[in-house]
């Protein structure tokens, strides 16, 4: 064998080592990006978890469109753990929370489950939920906070991650004051959940976020308010009354 062909072969062995330990470790990176997010959102491989949706306020059952956007935004990322999603109408998911993964959308009003999270999981939160026209309506009360919605301008929704116990899975809140901010949540979701999972990993969170002029921008302008975990986990106090003795 000839040097001009001894170097071309160790020319192509070289480069063969070199392809196959980049393939091992963009497999390996990928691999634990993989558990990092199956890990944050409680969906280990050919885990199955719910996904619970509220009905159209007024309408005859249906979903609304925003709401169907935001369960395709969910359903994408529960494929991408290897997991696999049952999707239940909120008036008929009678499950306990922390046996498997639950992503559950829209506010109180139109979503009893919502209802009983915020109650359980989130006693610092109230959502305004008077049918009748008013500046208060759909507001959100987080503790001495109060956010109301101005329709097409600035609407709010909160997004949180909350496990009902250590080692429990986890419950992911969706709970917006109009459905385009639902879909918003699930989309601010899916983009940062990586930031997330460093900054928390296995904790509980819940963070207000904004949406900004939706009529114009729809669901994809979104700002983080602030977290407010501490302040939606203590519950709100009940009103002091006063009691005058008698003379």
């Amino acid at each position: 064998m000839n040097d001009d062909l001894r170097n071309i072969l160790l020319g192509v062995i070289a480069a063969g080592v070199s392809a196959a330990l980049g393939w091992l470790a963009r497999t390996s990176l990928w691999r634990r990006g993989l558990r990092r997010k199956q890990r944050f959102f409680g969906l280990p491989g050919n885990s199955e978890c719910l996904l619970v949706v509220n009905r159209e306020a007024g309408g005859d059952g249906a979903v609304a469109r925003n709401d169907v956007f935001a369960l395709l935004e969910l359903s994408a990322l529960v494929k991408d753990c290897g997991a696999h999603a049952q999707i239940l109408p909120a008036d008929t998911a009678q499950q306990g929370i922390g046996e498997r993964t639950e992503f559950c959308v829209g506010g109180p009003a139109s979503n009893r489950r919502m209802g009983a999270h915020l109650q359980s999981l989130l006693p610092g939160v109230d959502v305004n939920t008077d049918v009748e026209p008013g500046p208060d309506r759909t507001a959100f009360q987080i503790g001495s906070e109060r956010y109301r919605l101005e329709s097409g301008r600035l609407a709010h929704v909160l997004l949180a991650r909350l496990t009902a116990q250590p080692g429990a899975r986890p419950v992911f809140l969706f709970c917006g004051q109009q459905s385009i901010t639902n879909q918003a949540a699930s989309r601010y979701l899916a983009r940062n959940h990586e930031k997330l999972a460093r900054k928390y990993g296995d904790k509980s969170f819940c963070l207000l976020l904004k949406v900004v002029n939706s009529q114009a921008y729809g669901p994809d302008v979104v700002e983080l308010v602030a977290d407010v975990t501490r302040a939606a986990q203590t519950p709100i106090p009940a009103p002091r009354t006063s009691h005058r003795a008698d003379r």
